[in-house]
């Protein structure tokens, strides 16, 4: 592991497990643990998370953890998927295979296996497949964009080693925190233990999300924060959506008087994440 992995696992699990500190799993909602889309029992394993009280089909929100594509797990991210339950739909929360053991394309493909698996077994858990949203923070973000760029531009899909399945029909995005130009210098040092060593060049170029949204990319809500690293980020990516004239709509969080840090809509003690996280769930409600 390098030192860059190391001190992302420590100092982000540190400061998660103070984040999460006193939450309780809420008693409204249907928890499905640990359910494996893949052979790998380590990573490749989800949850579902339900409200105990509904009627009819669910719309669905993918959550796609952060963590510098070497830090993270469902574990990380339920508290966050859980709440986001509490508002009426389904979430499949799920971890994906981390570098430096596994490199760049294995969270995206981990991404895409989940899913195939939800087409497959959205009867079971009621969840209506004609209303698929995804979200995806930091690092998630962009693997999220990605995947999305793969199921709509048949011409990037022939990148990958795997086959999109076409009935997945992602209704529209959360990009929270997210980094969309892996190409710039605040990212490349990052990116080391992610991307192979062949031909790191070219595969920078081909994971920087704003080189490939297209015409047929879904709507996007797109956040940030004022004290986030990653602050100015959007500023492209917006810029790709208006040339292909896609739907979106962005906002920054915090003032002069509340610093709002990297991520914040995860912890879900604050005011601040609750407002965050209910304008992007009510962004999606407009597509239902």
């Amino acid at each position: 592991m390098s030192l860059y992995s190391f001190l992302m696992n420590y100092n982000c699990h540190k400061s998660d497990t103070a984040r999460d500190a006193g939450l309780k799993e809420p008693d409204t909602i249907v928890i499905d643990r640990d359910i494996p889309y893949g052979n790998d029992r380590k990573y490749q394993i989800l949850d579902v998370y339900r409200p105990k009280e509904y009627k009819g089909k669910l719309p669905v929100i993918v959550s796609v953890h952060g963590g510098g594509w070497v830090y993270g797990d469902k574990e990380v991210y339920k508290f966050y998927c859980m709440s986001l339950a509490t508002y009426g739909f389904a979430v499949v929360n799920f971890s994906y295979r981390l570098a430096p053991r596994y490199k760049h394309p294995c969270a995206i493909e981990d991404t895409d296996s989940v899913f195939k698996w939800l087409l497959t077994n959205a009867v079971k858990y009621d969840i209506d497949t004609d209303r698929i949203f995804a979200v995806g923070d930091s690092a998630g973000a962009q693997c999220l964009a990605l995947y999305v760029s793969i199921l709509t531009d048949p011409t990037y899909a022939a990148k990958y080693p795997f086959k999109p399945d076409p009935a997945v029909k992602i209704k529209a995005l959360g990009l929270n925190c997210g980094v969309y130009n892996t190409e710039g210098i605040s990212t490349v040092r990052a990116m080391r233990d992610y991307i192979p060593r062949k031909n790191a060049a070219e595969t920078l170029h081909d994971i920087t999300v704003i080189n490939f949204i297209n015409d047929n990319y879904p709507p996007c809500y797109i956040m940030t924060s004022n004290g986030d690293f990653l602050r100015d980020e959007p500023k492209a990516l917006i810029e790709q959506l208006e040339k292909h004239n896609i739907p979106y709509q962005y906002k920054e969080y915090g003032d002069e008087k509340h610093e709002l840090l990297h991520v914040f809509h995860c912890d879900i003690k604050t005011e601040a994440a609750k407002e965050a996280n209910t304008d992007e769930i009510d962004y999606f409600r407009s597509f239902c």
